[in-house]
């Protein structure tokens, strides 16, 4: 991996970028697959941690010490590993209920849920122009859902869950983000998370057929590769160049949803989605104008 000081090459960062949003969705279709299959949704969590965790590994010891498995700040570790189990977990029970672009244009409500709680957790200052942001974000997302136009699916529930723990994931990443190297965090997330969904996952293994494996170890290598690609990417470019590409990834989540399940969102849901694309584009702009960092994309669970 290049070193933090190699941001130069916009062109690679951003090639980089697309090149992850273009291979996550393919964890959600091995999701979808495995609920389709019965497979406890902890299962599949505990695979994506697990195994997830043995494949950073190498690259977390390549030319550091041992010491570096001990994590230093170790609550705030734990916190972000059970956010993000509880965000993936929703967002594989959402896609039991909704095709794969709905679950995720209502997981895109992730960046205006970080702006509102940021004043109260972070306590940061977010100005009129940013409420308003949140405001006509709120639109899109009833857009996307509709209420009293259509019956509410227990998938937008569970979808708005899934965000709101990534919201949450987001913002205490924020606190640690400057402590350790992101590859390092990563790993400390899934070691963490492993260990605890191990401990849950005995009250609910089943078996896993062949097929079954092969899912899961695709489940979990997709978001490995995923995620480092992001975290090579935010070596070559800034994060306020980097973080709108990531709503690039609804772009290869309508063509997996209609290839493998023959889902396609309707018009409004595309409106939907394009308030809320630009509304969290505002919001890094006018975080990029504060001299605050933006985020990362929304992290694909």
């Amino acid at each position: 991996m290049p070193p933090p000081s190699s941001k130069n090459a916009p062109l690679t960062g951003i090639g980089l970028m697309l090149a992850a949003m273009a291979i996550l969705p393919f964890l959600d279709v091995a999701a979808k697959f495995l609920g389709q299959q019965n497979m406890p949704v902890l299962q599949s969590v505990w695979a994506r941690l697990f195994i997830g965790m043995f494949l950073i590994l190498p690259f977390v010891l390549k030319g550091r010490p041992l010491s570096v498995l001990v994590p230093d700040y170790p609550l705030l570790h734990t916190a972000r590993a059970v956010l993000i189990i509880g965000s993936t977990a929703f967002f594989f029970l959402a896609l039991g209920y909704l095709p794969i672009a709905d679950t995720l244009s209502i997981y895109f409500v992730q960046p205006l849920i970080v702006t509102l709680l940021a004043p109260l957790l972070l306590k940061e200052h977010v100005g009129l122009r940013r409420w308003i942001a949140v405001v006509i974000g709120f639109i899109g997302t009833l857009i996307i859902i509709r209420p009293g136009f259509q019956t509410l699916n227990p998938g937008v529930f569970l979808a708005l869950l899934a965000g709101t723990t990534g919201a949450l994931y987001l913002i205490v990443t924020r606190k640690v983000s400057h402590t350790a190297d992101p590859i390092i965090t990563t790993f400390y997330t899934n070691a963490i998370g492993a260990l605890i969904t191990t401990v849950a996952v005995v009250f609910v293994w089943v078996t896993p057929t062949l097929e079954q494996w092969g899912l899961l170890l695709v489940l979990a290598v997709v978001a490995l590769i995923g995620h480092y690609l992001v975290i090579a990417a935010y070596r070559f470019a800034e994060a306020s160049l980097l973080a709108p590409l990531g709503y690039a990834e609804m772009i290869m989540a309508v063509v997996c949803g209609w290839w493998f399940f023959g889902d396609f969102p309707d018009r409004w849901t595309f409106l939907g989605v394009g308030i809320l694309i630009a509304c969290a584009i505002y919001i890094s702009y006018r975080e990029r104008a504060r001299g605050v960092p933006a985020d990362q994309s929304p992290p694909q669970p």
